[in-house]
């Protein structure tokens, strides 16, 4: 059930900060989005057309993690084998941990149609494949590869991965992967740390996919409470966010390997460690802020200095992306736009046509519409820390509600650095004006 904060009842002073209207709107409990009906269609929406797509990637994520693992040659990894598709989800269907969505456990139907068809008609996973007429697990690699490059972003789950008990684990994975393999055992014992390496990349797909397993079905039930009236505010979509983030903080963080028929744990759930603070505040760091400059848009010469020195100051998330040069081929942003742009609900696709400059167009005010759920997104973190770090919005000491602001203020500082255009890059001021499109 989603709860609303009640409005603070000890005013401070109005904020000073260049954001100031976006403070307040926090402090009353409300979201960095602006709450208006078209925003809260937009971000429902958006959560519809992701989630399906995202129901394919973390389903794929696992299997490349637990089935693919070390493969040299893994022409077929994207190729989903059918007990992927029929896996449980934890969040959903009857069976569930903790049931979130109240639909199927199992791979979505609106995404099983699609792997059948695509957009053309049913033909042979190859030739689909072949085409590009398929979801693009390239753009879930591509945040994969953000999170395993931005390392050491707190939490448990990174450091064990240097520990000698996780090169003890991986080292027995690998060497059961390559039994009877002479050539691969060989390549191991001349370059074990290259191996290791790769195995700490499948962690990471590991650790993703296992984050996208609950995503997934929240975007899922958020959009069934939309349809049924029952979301009805952007501050309400937000709280249903830190509920749920509450309501799965803890859920296992993990990576298994399963070679023919046994498992290989390389980080063993008995580590303990937890979905919020090894996933999900790691890949909402990795992604929504920092990622990486797409390639061919800046240059990494060091003399050139267009990148930061530090990789803390990276700033390429999709909370700084300028949509319109970014709608391009081949960078990964567009390719999850062209992912939703098959699943969009219909009240959605309305929205696009009458506002699109053509159809052409209706990747980029999709990506924009994206750009605008992931700062509720963000707003959902952010109030999340502010309630487990701090104190509550309505809390009647004045220097509790200081220390309230001053967390907000400085979250919100991250988009006003004027290094490396960062002031500029930052879309916290367009998301606030309805005609960014």
């Amino acid at each position: 059930m989603v709860q609303t904060p009640e409005k603070p009842t000890n005013k401070l002073p109005p904020s000073r900060h260049e954001f100031a209207d976006v403070i307040h709107r926090l402090e009353a409990g409300g979201s960095m989005l602006p709450d208006t009906p078209e925003n809260l269609k937009q971000i429902i929406g958006i959560y519809k057309a992701y989630a399906v797509p995202m129901d394919f990637y973390w389903r794929n994520l696992l299997y490349i993690a637990e089935r693919v693992f070390l493969n040299p040659l893994p022409f077929f990894k994207y190729f989903l084998p059918q007990e992927y598709l029929e896996l449980h989800n934890h969040y959903a269907g009857d069976d569930a941990e903790l049931r979130v969505w109240r639909g199927r456990a199992t791979a979505h139907p609106e995404l099983l149609a699609f792997i059948e068809k695509g957009e053309t008609i049913k033909m042979p996973k190859l030739l689909h494949h072949l085409f590009h007429d398929r979801i693009n697990m390239e753009f879930a690699e591509a945040c994969m590869r953000a999170m395993f490059w931005h390392r050491r972003m707190g939490g448990k789950f990174d450091p064990y991965l240097d520990t000698p008990e996780y090169k003890a684990n991986a080292d027995r994975a690998i060497k059961a992967y390559f039994q009877g393999n002479p050539f691969m055992l060989g390549l191991y014992k001349l370059f074990p740390d290259m191996f290791i390496e790769q195995c700490r990349q499948m962690s990471y797909y590991a650790n993703l996919g296992l984050f996208w397993e609950v995503m997934a079905p929240v975007f899922f039930e958020m959009s069934d409470l939309y349809d049924e009236g029952k979301i009805t505010t952007v501050p309400e979509a937000m709280n249903f966010l830190v509920n749920g983030i509450f309501a799965v903080a803890n859920r296992p963080i993990y990576h298994h390997v399963y070679i023919r028929g046994e498992c290989y744990e390389i980080i063993p759930k008995s580590q303990g460690f937890v979905w919020l603070y090894e996933a999900a505040l790691p890949y909402v760091e990795a992604v929504f802020y920092r990622t990486a400059p797409f390639r061919g848009t800046k240059s990494y010469n060091a003399q050139a200095r267009q990148i930061p020195d530090n990789q803390a100051d990276f700033h390429y998330g999709i909370l700084y992306a300028d949509v319109f040069p970014v709608g391009t081929a081949g960078i990964p942003p567009t390719l999850l736009m062209q992912d939703m742009l098959h699943f969009l609900p219909p009240y959605l696709v309305e929205e696009y046509k009458q506002h699109c400059r053509g159809e052409d167009d209706m990747l980029i005010q999709l990506g924009i519409s994206f750009q605008r759920s992931m700062y509720n997104v963000t707003s959902a973190v952010i109030q999340a820390l502010r309630t487990a770090l701090h104190y509550p919005l309505d809390d009647p000491d004045p220097e509790h509600l200081q220390a309230n602001r001053d967390f907000f203020e400085a979250q919100l500082n991250r988009f006003t650095r004027p290094d490396y255009g960062i002031r500029d890059a930052a879309r916290l001021g367009d998301v606030q004006r309805q005609d960014y499109r």
